[in-house]
């Protein structure tokens, strides 16, 4: 703890390893099982709990609760667990829960950024570079990939996989699969591709016209789902963004989100 700067009033407990140069403001309380990285900082009346092993360079700004027990019925109080990379900005009153069971961790990858009064529930999958906008509440067993964006009060549902690229509008809600480069619209709904977020990615103007031939194949042709993904496995074989699309369709259990068709205000017109 060389080297850390904490205020007097914070409470940590005994068996919780902080690591150095580390800050922890007024009133936060970690506790006993709490791994905290290099480099973080902890802001007033934060809260860390759990089985939470937390890498370097994260910060917590005022009243976050970072890994309380599962809002699950038939969770019993095991001793489970919540791993969180390096360099994740939680703001204001953030709550991450971590996992129902000691097979599976609740997983929070690197550089994400948790806007306030956001939530992740128990189990969820998270990978890199996600916003996850003011209100957002994201349930148990969700998996977000790399680089997904989900505006303010949106609403995902258990289960529910978001993929890479893919925004959702703000208050949109899924009980479904949305696609990688798709955005979200209303409620299981989806307007064309995230054009701008593609671009910001340094996807090739190429690339992008050939999602926007796929897209239609998948979502606008009226083929069944299995039908069409294969279809553009033979038209563009060997692409790598497209055998991302097609291995997302095909591995959905919940189904996918389907096109609101072209009255909607998705960014693919702006191509």
């Amino acid at each position: 703890m060389d080297g850390n700067r904490i205020h007097p009033t914070a409470v940590i407990q005994p068996g919780a390893r902080l690591a150095s140069n580390v800050r922890v403001g007024a009133y936060a309380v970690i506790d006993g099982e709490v791994q905290l990285g290099e480099g973080c900082e902890l802001g007033p009346h934060v809260y860390l709990t759990g089985r939470t092993v937390i890498g370097s360079g994260n910060r917590f700004h005022s009243g976050c609760v970072i890994g309380d027990a599962p809002q699950d019925f038939k969770y019993q109080g095991q001793a489970t667990r919540l791993d969180i990379g390096n360099d994740n900005t939680f703001r204001e009153h953030v709550t991450i829960h971590r996992s129902n069971r000691l097979e599976e961790a609740t997983v929070i990858g690197n550089g994400n950024y948790f806007m306030i009064g956001s939530h992740v529930g128990h189990n969820c999958q998270l990978g890199d570079q996600i916003t996850v906008a003011g209100g957002a509440l994201i349930a148990g067993h969700v998996i977000l990939n790399h680089q997904a964006f989900i505006s303010g009060t949106c609403l995902i549902h258990q289960f529910c996989r978001v993929g890479r690229l893919a925004l959702m509008q703000g208050g949109s809600g899924i009980s479904k699969d949305l696609p990688p480069f798709c955005i979200a619209r209303g409620n299981n709904g989806i307007s064309g591709l995230n054009t701008i977020g593609l671009r910001r990615a340094g996807i090739s103007s190429e690339d992008r016209l050939i999602l926007r031939r796929c897209y239609h194949v998948l979502f606008r042709s009226g083929e069944r789902l299995r039908v069409a993904a294969h279809q553009i496995l033979e038209q563009f074989p060997g692409h790598p963004l497209v055998a991302e699309w097609a291995e997302f369709a095909l591995s959905t259990r919940r189904g996918l989100c389907t096109d609101r068709g072209r009255g909607g205000s998705g960014s693919e017109s702006q191509e």
